[in-house]
């Protein structure tokens, strides 16, 4: 059975690359919304034409972000929803939302900082982890029922 995983949120850190590497042992496929900023700004005008207002402009791109988005969720088996310092991802808390919403299973990953910003997103999520090697970790867990080596834990 392959897990398919949805990785959702900020996009100015290694964080989807350090999963899919640790994961890559596991029987998993990944999905992502575009990651190249600009692309993702500009696709609504590069495909449908050029607006004058930026509000327009970003509606476009918005909504054309959301066929990919939306249907990666609906798609995904397990959704990880993964909040950075360098921005507010408004639009991961809605990715976050909406697998939620759909009845996915919602990892939420995020630094420790964020805990009181984030809680009802957290209360949503079937695990809020730190780090991406514990998104690994669970999803080895629910493939294969491993526990990662408490010994190589100790240490860390």
């Amino acid at each position: 059975m392959t897990l398919k995983v949805y990785l959702s949120g900020e996009i100015h850190s290694d964080w989807r690359e350090r999963i899919t590497v640790g994961a890559r042992d596991l029987d998993v496929s990944f999905d992502a919304p575009v990651t190249d900023h600009g692309a993702s700004d500009d696709c609504g005008v590069a495909i449908l034409g050029a607006e004058d207002q930026k509000f327009w402009h970003d509606h476009k791109g918005a909504k054309l972000n959301a066929i990919r988005t939306r249907r990666g969720i609906e798609q995904a088996d397990v959704v990880v929803v993964r909040f950075g310092d360098k921005y507010k991802q408004w639009n991961a808390a809605f990715d976050a939302g909406y697998a939620s919403a759909l009845g996915k299973a919602l990892v939420v990953l995020h630094p420790p900082e964020h805990q009181h910003a984030l809680k009802e997103v957290d209360a949503a999520a079937l695990a809020v982890a730190e780090e991406p090697e514990q998104v690994v970790e669970i999803l080895r867990y629910v493939l294969t029922g491993a526990l990662p080596d408490r010994a190589a834990r100790a240490a860390e």
